[in-house]
């Protein structure tokens, strides 16, 4: 398969792109700075050019996504509109845009503050919420293509950096992650939260 992978440079990027590399997918990788194309998917033109490079896929996979995280007290409207943005409305374009350019399936990333608040995480949490409510809604609209989301918990290979911020929270190993993208893209469920 032909597989968009947005997000490409970071942690998870980087795992998901070994591994899908490895089944022997055809993957196109875009990021802000690195990858085969640089663009800024939180740019809704930079996403519908962005396409019109790429061409027919038959998969696209998300790993980008950002919201800010501070004491609800200390979040301004600002950070909120910074998570949707960044998260959301980012990924939401993916999908908007890529239906004429998408053979098969998009498959999205939230995280595990969708179900598992942790203290300033409200605006994740908000944008996790919101994104995988539009998974399942757009699930029932696109249909032939698919639409999925992977939500894990905090990785293992970053506890060193972020394990603090998920005290009790049980860690995922970036395979497992890149197993539920597998899933997602070589499976044929859709309007599925997948939890690894």
């Amino acid at each position: 398969m032909r597989i968009l992978l947005v997000g490409a440079t970071g942690t998870l990027g980087t795992a998901l792109h070994q591994g899908l590399t490895e089944r022997k997918h055809d993957v196109v990788t875009v990021s802000r700075t690195g990858g085969d194309l640089q663009y800024d998917v939180t740019d809704p033109a930079q996403v519908a050019d962005l396409y019109q490079t790429v061409g027919q896929v038959d998969a696209v996979a998300a790993a980008a996504g950002s919201a800010p995280y501070r004491p609800v007290s200390e979040l301004t409207v600002e950070d909120y509109q910074a998570a949707v943005t960044g998260k959301v409305l980012s990924q939401v374009a993916l999908v908007k845009e890529g239906l004429t350019h998408v053979k098969e399936s998009f498959t999205l990333i939230t995280g595990v503050l969708a179900r598992e608040p942790i203290v300033t995480g409200a605006a994740a949490s908000l944008a996790n919420g919101a994104l995988e409510a539009f998974v399942r809604a757009a699930a029932i609209e696109i249909a032939p293509q698919r639409i999925n989301a992977v939500s894990p918990t905090v990785f293992t290979e970053s506890l060193d950096v972020y394990g603090d911020f998920f005290p009790g929270m049980k860690p995922v190993p970036l395979a497992d992650v890149v197993l539920a993208y597998v899933r997602s893209i070589e499976g044929r469920q859709t309007g599925q939260i997948y939890v690894p």
